[in-house]
């Protein structure tokens, strides 16, 4: 069983089908597809899932803290399963995949107080961005 379903199930989640392979579908390390790409994997392995089936699901994971809704650039949001380990991305410039990264060091730390002008700061989100292999290699 995956991380996602394990975690789903602890928090005693109704599990239907429609849910279940949705969550299946979410299943990975780097894994962050857009809610199209999920529904085209879901409706293979299970073919009478909606559309709104699914955006719906991916709104409840979200909402539930299961799931992260990235948002990179102006391209679609996508979606992180991996929502329980602190993680930076790593986004192609030109492809728009993206990594789960997990550098060394606490960049909340790392801002001096002098350049927090007052706030108390709780969360921070890095994204590195470049090229990856295959974009490089077009180049």
């Amino acid at each position: 069983m995956s991380d996602l379903l394990e975690r789903l199930r602890g928090r005693g989640w109704r599990m239907t089908a429609q849910r279940r392979v949705v969550a299946e579908v979410l299943d990975g390390e780097h894994v962050h597809l857009t809610a199209d790409e999920v529904h085209s994997r879901a409706v293979v392995k299970l073919p009478e899932i909606s559309r709104a089936t699914v955006y719906n699901t991916l709104g409840e994971l979200v909402s539930l803290g299961e799931v992260l809704e990235v948002s990179t650039d102006k391209r679609a949001k996508r979606y992180d399963p991996n929502a329980h380990r602190p993680h930076h991305h790593l986004v192609c410039a030109r492809c728009g995949s993206i990594r789960d990264v997990h550098p060394t060091g606490n960049p909340l730390a790392d801002l001096p107080s002098s350049e927090r002008f007052g706030f108390t700061v709780s969360d921070v989100e890095v994204t590195y961005r470049g090229l990856c292999p295959d974009c490089a290699a077009a180049a």
